[in-house]
């Protein structure tokens, strides 16, 4: 506790000795929908003086007293001049317009033209959703998943999947939230598309290394994902039309100018067409996913704004009376954001999240329902304080009450054999304190530093006890609100940016992570049968260091930007299962899990394009990832399916007129690598394999490339109507990419065995969408 107290007084001299001079604070807007820009930027003509805004749209200045040239810029926007005299504190909120002389052609935003070089963030980016409408997708939906994907340090889970890998860390070790709300599962149809409605989203962020100290939970990555806010001037309709899926936005004033809405639908009508079959093994059969995005914001004054939003996604696949499967994600958050005073902002925030699923039969001898679900409440409070110009002091805390319910089994007929089973429920509380604070020392070198404590409750339920053998001895029985073990450790965050010149500079970063919740799964990306663990008495949290340096340069007045990263990370308390662990309806779960360690390095190189009629990124990267755990592999080295040495990815857009973009996606990574036999035995007529060696094979190199136009309608003054055509083909040379192989002894020598390869997606998929707006 002293080390943490002399830790946090470092912070204390930034209030001490802050200026007292006066203050220009306010929210800077969009002129045409009147949601809030985040990362705008304001700064003092003349000067290298000057903020951003935050993530709602507020930003604090602070000045001696006198005239001043204000300079209001946003990426796509007009810039704005405001000549102020400052005597006094002052509030001052502004619209940008759009600037309508510039075509939409930025992939990947920066917060401003050289922002690459001037901020200390590093191993993150955020994503356009504007342009990454019109990149090619898989059938038609436009996925902000998959273009992650395409981004140095992330690996694909496979082929046509929305899972991804980041830096060397496992899927589960991704934090996904929408509106700080964590989404446990991101996929739709066994993870062919995300929940994530393009039409709903305002703004994409996501870190690779260099987290900020305000959030954790997971060790790989964070991936912030902000909905719109509605547009608080007027009544707009959106929507399309597609191969697969249809979907619709709405989204207005309530009272102008003060509150707003918005309500964006879509679902896939595949089902609607499997009833006209005349073939009842067809017209019997339901697949199918729908989502519901919900936003509404009202500003109760100058100093406070409430915000509150939802999201609802479910999906259904039924093979005729023999199965059924129904899974979702529930999400819920509620915002109020207060100003104390032009340089201390909060945010408080009340969040509900929920991920269930349903697996059963409906009929038969057989017949059963098998529920579960993890279910989230959780509080936080959230800082931003400006002492002055140089600092930048954030603080807070937080705590989520989580709910395990793994399996809740029942029979749904009267004849059916399968009796009642609950599995063993799990509660627990997940607490966390930070503060940080971004320190501009010079106008060359800044510092971002912070640190963030985090600790785990386990409470409740029935817990099971082992002895040293994995042996289960006895079970112990605790009230709900009894707390019988307690992990956690302190995380430190910092990082360095040090500007050479006005074209490059270079960064380095440091962060320390730890994960509470540990996914029991082998696939490759989410399923339905997704089951979280949550550390405990014989699982320890897991916990990662990593380190960053990378060098930012720029071009052609910073029209084309060039980067490079070499980043190694150690991992602590590295889960794996025992080789054919039973991970399904097991109550004794703690047992099939074994732990050990894991290190992960790579170079990331990017190259991105933001101006003129072609733009794009090309991005490689050239890495490793293993673990190292007793019991596995014969306790040595071994990779595992995230570690790909190579992947190189190219997004193109080309502007062909002014109505006509053709997009295109190449990408190439090393192969998934694979368990295979190294010899076999004979067991009365049956060749069973023998296994030596874990993931010592890689199957063959990855390839694809997708295209993509997107034609606009010709537009006439004064037309309100907008619509467009996208046309895209996916996997565009019909590549077999393998996916998994599978082991069979041969028909006509049934003393050998043959692998056979399996591939997802075998052919070029095309794909038409219909996207209109009034």
């Amino acid at each position: 506790m002293k080390k943490i107290f002399l830790i946090l007084l470092l912070f204390f001299p930034l209030v001490l000795f802050a200026q007292q001079r006066f203050t220009i604070s306010g929210n800077i807007t969009d002129a045409k929908s009147g949601e809030d820009l985040i990362g705008a930027t304001v700064g003092v003509q003349g000067t290298t003086t000057g903020t951003a805004t935050n993530s709602y749209g507020f930003y604090s200045l602070t000045l001696p007293a006198g005239k001043y040239t204000l300079v209001y810029t946003y990426v796509g926007y007009a810039n704005s001049t405001q000549e102020i005299t400052l005597n006094k504190n002052l509030t001052l909120n502004l619209e940008l317009a759009p600037n309508n002389n510039t075509l939409q052609e930025v992939l990947i935003t920066s917060k401003k033209e050289d922002a690459n070089i001037q901020q200390n963030k590093m191993s993150s980016e955020v994503l356009s959703m504007e342009v990454v409408k019109t990149l090619p997708a898989f059938m038609g939906e436009v996925d902000v998943l998959k273009t992650i994907q395409m981004l140095p340090g992330v690996v694909s889970g496979g082929e046509g999947t929305s899972g991804f890998y980041v830096r060397g860390g496992s899927i589960d070790q991704n934090l996904i939230q929408l509106d700080e709300a964590p989404v446990y599962n991101a996929s739709h149809l066994l993870g062919f598309f995300s929940v994530f409605n393009a039409d709903a989203i305002k703004d994409v962020e996501i870190y690779k290394g260099g987290i900020p100290a305000e959030y954790g939970g997971r060790l790989a990555s964070l991936v912030d994902i902000r909905m719109k806010e509605g547009n608080s001037k007027k009544f707009n309709a959106a929507g399309g039309i597609g191969t697969i899926a249809s979907r619709l936005t709405l989204e207005g004033p309530i009272v102008k100018d003060k509150s707003s809405f918005i309500i964006s639908g879509r679902r896939t009508y595949a089902d609607v067409f499997l009833k006209l079959s005349p073939n009842e093994n067809i017209s019997k059969n339901k697949l199918y996913f729908y989502d519901l995005n919900t936003k509404l914001n009202y500003k109760l004054g100058r100093k406070d704004r409430l915000f509150i939003s939802g999201y609802f996604g479910q999906d259904l696949f039924q093979f005729k009376e023999l199965i059924r499967m129904d899974w979702g994600n529930a999400t819920a958050t509620a915002r109020w954001n207060h100003l104390f005073s032009d340089k201390l902002f909060s945010n408080f925030t009340a969040i509900y999240s929920n991920f269930n699923y349903e697996i059963g039969m409906p009929s038969g001898n057989t017949a059963f329902s098998w529920k579960s679900y993890i279910q989230d409440f959780s509080l936080k409070a959230d800082f931003s304080y400006f002492p002055n110009n140089r600092n930048t002091v954030k603080f807070g805390g937080s705590s989520i009450y989580h709910t395990f319910k793994p399996g809740i089994i029942k029979p749904q007929s009267e004849e059916s054999i399968i009796k009642d089973w609950i599995l063993d429920e799990k509660y627990a509380l997940e607490n966390a304190l930070y503060i940080s604070n971004e320190q501009e020392i010079s106008s060359r070198f800044s510092l971002t530093y912070g640190l963030r404590y985090s600790f785990f409750q386990n409470m409740g339920g029935r817990v099971q006890n082992y002895d040293a053998a994995g042996q289960q001895t006895h079970v112990d029985i605790y009230n709900r609100t009894h707390i019988y073990n307690t992990q956690g450790g302190l995380e430190p965050r910092w990082a360095a940016r040090f500007v050479v010149n006005e074209k490059s500079s270079v960064k380095a970063s440091y962060n320390r992570t730890m994960q509470y919740l540990q996914l029991a799964s082998n696939a490759t990306s989410s399923t339905p049968f997704d089951i979280y663990v949550p550390s405990g008495k014989y699982i320890k949290p897991q916990s990662a260091n990593q380190v960053a340096l990378g060098y930012f340069r720029n071009f052609r007045q910073n029209s084309l930007e060039a980067s490079a990263e070499v980043y190694y990370k150690d991992m602590k308390n590295q889960i794996d299962f025992r080789d054919n662990a039973e991970l399904l309806l097991n109550n004794n779960i703690e047992a099939e899990v074994l732990t050990g360690t894991g290190k992960a390095y790579g170079l990331e190189l990017m190259v991105k394009k933001q101006t003129g009629k072609l733009t794009g990124w090309a991005s490689y990267t050239l890495s490793h990832t293993e673990r190292t755990i007793t019991g596995i592999n014969n306790d040595r080295p071994y990779s595992v399916r995230q570690d790909k040495p190579h992947n190189l990815a190219v997004v193109t857009s080309y502007r062909l007129s002014e109505r006509m973009t053709l997009g295109a996606n190449q990408v190439y990574s090393s192969g998934n690598v694979v368990t295979m036999p190294s010899g076999s035995f004979r067991n009365s007529n049956i060749i069973v394999p023998i296994y030596t060696e874990r993931n010592g094979h890689r199957l063959r190199d990855y390839h694809r490339l997708d295209l993509s136009l997107t034609l606009d309608a010709k537009k006439r003054v004064g037309q309100k109507y907008e619509s467009s055509w996208n046309f895209s083909v996916f996997n565009a040379y019909g590549r077999k990419n393998v996916f998994s192989v599978q082991l069979a002894q041969t028909e006509d020598t049934p003393s050998r065995i043959e692998s056979k390869e399996i591939s997802i997606v075998g052919s070029a998929i095309p794909a038409v969408t219909y996207n209109f707006k009034f």
